[in-house]
Order: structure tokens, then C-alpha cells, then sequence
């Protein structure tokens, strides 16, 4: 099997699970060395890195609060004393707590943007201090921003910034040859997705894109993978949505 990522170092945060594993678990697979990023969850975190250790891979688990950039310094600094270097930043984590803009609250509106929002640009800014010449920096945002959904406009509006945060900031990495960009899911079945939602919600999400299936953790993972490779080295600045033809 061939491993383009061999030799290089990355970060994902949020990946004890979901959409984060899937990612960690892609790189691993192509060669990179893996960091996984968790705030809560040690034992998922550590579940994570021992399937990657026992297909061959490497990783390590180390723990952070997203929404608190001292602990993202932190994380950058523990991941550079165990691997000495860092390539790939994949700025995986985020929470969504959907409400009716007449039930919404202000813990709500401050929880979403401190993690998605800060969480994602201090990051990016570890990055810029720490990233290796060449290196890739992929966030995430989400297909619901080319949508009009109730509820979803806090969760919306921090992808909404974290895409025009992900252009702003193109040229200032591009003057150290780092890529950013950021990938956009439409509905993807991971647990959390999942809950609370009934068959005929779901049916109807399978019904929006062009396959008559949800998203698969699989689907996302790939488009990141590509994003973090050689081969994508004159993408920057950009968002893809990966939804199956959702919007």
C-alpha cells in the first residue's frame, strides 16, 4: 500500500470519534504520524490510537480544550516534543446546539462560537507559528450554510466565519507555502448526527442529495486525505462542500 503521508506529522482535533476518527484513522493509513485530539474522552481517544497502532500506524492521544487557546499552544508544543515536527492541522472539532432564535441562549451563542469559532482560528494560528514549509491546514465548516434550516443559525454562523477566516487568512500562509482550506459535510451518519433524529427526517436528508444515502464518516475523511497531500498543493483559500450533490 502505498502511504504518501509518510514522514509527515498531523494534528486532528476532536478525533475520538465520528468524523475526527475516520479522518485520523485515513491519515495514518497513508503514513502520517497522528495526533489525537480529544477534551473528555480518554478512553475513546485511547481506543482510536490503539486501532491505528495495531494496523501498523502510529499516534499518540493527548488532551485539550479546544475553546481555551492556552491549551492549543499546549497541544502544538506536546505534539512537536513527541514527533519533533508538525505538517497537517485538521481542525476537526466543533459542537452544534440547534435552537429557535426565540429559544436560544446566550451559553448557547457562547459555547458554539468559543469552540468552532476561537477554538478554529487559534489554532490556525499554532499552525502559522508551527506548521513545516509545505504544510496543509484543513477546517471545518458545513453544507447547512448553503441552506435557509430553523434552528441552525448560531451553528451556521460560526461555519459562516470559519470559511471567511479560512480565505482571509490564505495569503499570510501562503507566504510560508502552507496550504488552508476548509471542507463543508452535508449529512453524515455518525452517532451524534444520528440521535434524536426519526426515520422520516432521515429519510428525507437521503432524499436532498444526489445518491439517496447519507454521508459517510468514509466520504469526508477522503476529501481531507487529499486535502493534506502533495497533490493538492494549489488549493488555498477554499471551501468544498462534500454532500453528495446536497446543495
Amino acid at each position: 500500500m502505498t502511504q504518501p503521508l509518510q514522514g509527515k506529522v498531523a494534528i486532528v482535533t476532536g478525533s475520538s470519534r465520528g468524523i475526527g476518527r475516520s479522518v485520523a484513522e485515513r491519515l495514518a493509513e497513508q503514513g502520517a504520524s497522528v495526533i489525537i485530539n480529544y477534551s473528555s474522552s480518554p478512553a475513546q481517544a485511547d481506543e482510536v490510537v490503539q486501532a491505528i497502532q495495531a494496523g501498523g500506524g502510529t499516534a499518540a492521544a493527548l488532551q485539550a480544550d479546544i475553546s481555551k487557546p492556552a491549551q492549543i499552544e499546549q497541544l502544538f508544543k506536546d505534539t512537536k516534543a513527541l514527533y519533533g515536527k508538525i505538517d497537517i492541522v485538521v481542525n476537526n472539532a466543533g459542537i452544534m446546539m440547534n435552537s429557535l432564535i426565540g429559544e436560544a441562549t446566550e451559553e448557547q451563542f457562547d459555547k458554539q462560537f468559543a469552540i468552532n469559532v476561537k477554538g478554529t482560528y487559534f489554532s490556525c494560528q499554532q499552525a502559522f507559528y508551527h506548521l513545516e514549509q509545505g504544510g496543509r491546514i484543513i477546517n471545518f465548516s458545513t453544507s447547512v450554510n448553503g441552506q435557509m434550516f430553523p434552528a441552525y443559525s448560531i451553528y451556521a454562523g460560526t461555519k459562516g466565519a470559519v470559511e471567511q477566516f479560512t480565505r482571509q487568512l490564505a495569503k499570510e500562509f501562503g507566504s510560508k507555502g502552507i496550504t488552508i482550506n476548509a471542507v463543508a459535510p452535508g449529512p453524515v451518519a455518525t452517532e451524534l448526527f444520528l440521535e434524536g433524529k426519526s426515520e422520516a427526517v432521515l429519510e428525507g436528508l437521503k432524499k436532498g442529495n444526489a445518491f439517496g444515502r447519507l454521508g459517510q464518516p468514509e466520504d469526508i475523511a477522503g476529501v481531507v486525505s487529499f486535502l493534506a497531500g502533495e497533490g493538492s498543493g494549489w488549493i488555498t483559500g477554499q471551501t468544498l462542500r462534500v454532500n453528495g450533490g446536497f446543495i
